[in-house]
């Protein structure tokens, strides 16, 4: 009995499922991949930028996370897999461009002497002062991160360091941020009985650094990862295709679909199947499982998303940047004329990556923008835009190169914060999910906004989803 699955999304997370449960099924499952957008891969997307592949969305994804590593592996793409060069990160802090620091856990110290070269003196007395205060109590539930850290460090750690740190994942501030979501082995440790912040820290940071890489990208791009899922998925893949109702009937389901750029009276068909796998940003699961799932859509419609900008610059051949991998920059960093900037980072690809160099090569790199709460230069057109990061690069690095390609992708609501209350409205959603047969739900708004933790949300929901087929087969 051939069992007909419908994954809605075609994401990293949605081809990640489709390929699991091809892998799980094989000829026992049809799959049928349902993507809103005219192209799959969600927030991987690779360009090109003066005529070389360039990554727009994720350009990259945590090494020492199994998942991502062991993915690429298994379609046959190692020998693509590259990592960083040895170049350094830095973080405007002050006014100045400083090292980032090691011996710290997204920010957090495992002692004052780790982040010496980037706080001042009254700043540095604060974190050395935190181990003495009174133990952290903290509660079962999850409490705001910068809440917690502001009271034990003070405003400098959080404003030069963790906020910066934290923007780069989330686009979002510890303020708006939840410890047990966003530092899940810091909580962990004060869970077993460490009494403060830097204790907690300390007991993560390895006494002796590795020497294994950090983070890993494919050498022609993200792009070719989503091309592999796209096919190895054996998913019969339909782009352009919004998923606008989702109804129970007859022990299966019926979907309502309809192209995306519909006019006011789309066409609408309905198609049925014994399951469904729900890969899609948090407005659109809210929406669909609203019938079917309540509980689950009402915690859906509580995770708020940030919207983010990644511009593409290509600079002359020869152009000189700083010898670091990139710059962060703190929400509370301004220009020399009081005017806050537009980015929240820089990475510079031609020093980061050794395949984005070459000689006569353009000198890549690309600028971040967008925050939770302050769109800032997001108002901006794209061609304005352009030259708010230009007029950034130049303060930042004095760099003032005339760019001889450049490229805006923007990202709507592209990264879900999770909050103070996110573990518990998963939890919500997991349960919720759990009662109806022949349903689950993977991505980004789950378990971590990384791709290894997309990949795993995407793996355990296919396992599930494939127990689900095996024991409705075997009733049938």
């Amino acid at each position: 009995m051939v069992t007909r699955i419908a994954v809605v999304g075609g994401g990293v997370s949605g081809l990640v499922s489709a390929y699991r449960l091809h892998r799980l099924l094989g000829a026992d499952a049809e799959l049928t991949v349902f993507e809103s957008t005219g192209a799959t891969g969600g927030k991987l997307r690779t360009g090109t930028l003066a005529g070389r592949p360039f990554d727009l969305g994720a350009e990259a994804f945590l090494a020492r996370r199994p998942e991502a590593i062991a993915l690429v592996r298994e379609l046959g793409l190692d020998d693509e897999l590259v990592h960083p060069t040895g170049a350094r990160a830095t973080v405007r802090a002050g006014a100045q461009a400083r090292q980032l620091p090691p011996g710290t856990v997204m920010g957090v110290p495992a002692s004052a002497d780790a982040v010496a070269g980037v706080l001042s003196p009254d700043g540095l007395a604060q974190v050395a002062a935190e181990a003495s205060l009174p133990p952290v109590d903290l509660p079962s539930k999850d409490v705001p991160l910068g809440g917690l850290l502001r009271s034990r460090f003070g405003d400098e750690l959080v404003d030069r360091l963790v906020d910066p740190l934290l923007g780069g994942v989330y686009a979002g501030g510890a303020d708006g941020l939840g410890l047990r979501a966003t530092m899940p082995g810091l909580a962990s440790a004060l869970d077993r009985g460490a009494t403060s912040l830097t204790a907690a820290a300390a007991s993560l940071v390895p006494a002796s650094p590795s020497s294994a890489p950090v983070f890993a990208t494919l050498r022609g791009g993200l792009g070719a990862l989503v091309e592999r899922l796209a096919a190895a998925s054996g998913a019969e893949i339909r782009t352009g295709t919004t998923v606008r109702e989702l109804h129970r009937r007859d022990g299966g389901w019926r979907l309502v679909v309809g192209a995306a750029a519909a006019a006011h009276a789309p066409e609408e068909s309905t198609v049925d199947f014994d399951a469904v796998l729900l890969a899609v940003p948090a407005p659109a699961a809210r929406r669909l499982l609203a019938e079917v799932a309540p509980a689950a859509s009402a915690a859906f419609a509580q995770v708020e998303l940030a919207s983010m900008a990644v511009i593409g610059l290509a600079l002359p051949p020869g152009t000189e940047l700083p010898d670091a991998s990139g710059v962060l920059v703190g929400a509370s960093e301004q220009r020399d004329d009081g005017r806050p900037f537009a980015v929240k980072a820089f990475t510079f690809s031609a020093r980061k990556w050794a395949h984005h160099t070459g000689e006569g090569a353009p000198v890549l790199l690309r600028g971040s923008v967008g925050r939770f709460g302050e769109p800032g230069a997001l108002h901006a057109d794209d061609g304005e835009l352009v030259r708010l990061v230009l007029d950034d690069l130049a303060e930042l690095t004095g760099v003032r190169a005339e760019p001889v390609d450049t490229v805006v992708t923007r990202w709507g609501g592209g990264l879900p914060q999770y909050g103070p209350g996110h573990t518990g409205l998963v939890e919500a959603i997991g349960r919720a999910v759990a009662e109806v047969p022949g349903l689950d739900v993977a991505g980004a708004t789950l378990h971590g906004v990384g791709i290894p933790a997309c990949v795993a949300t995407a793996d355990a929901a296919a396992t599930r989803l494939a127990e689900f087929a095996k024991m409705d087969a075997w009733r049938g």
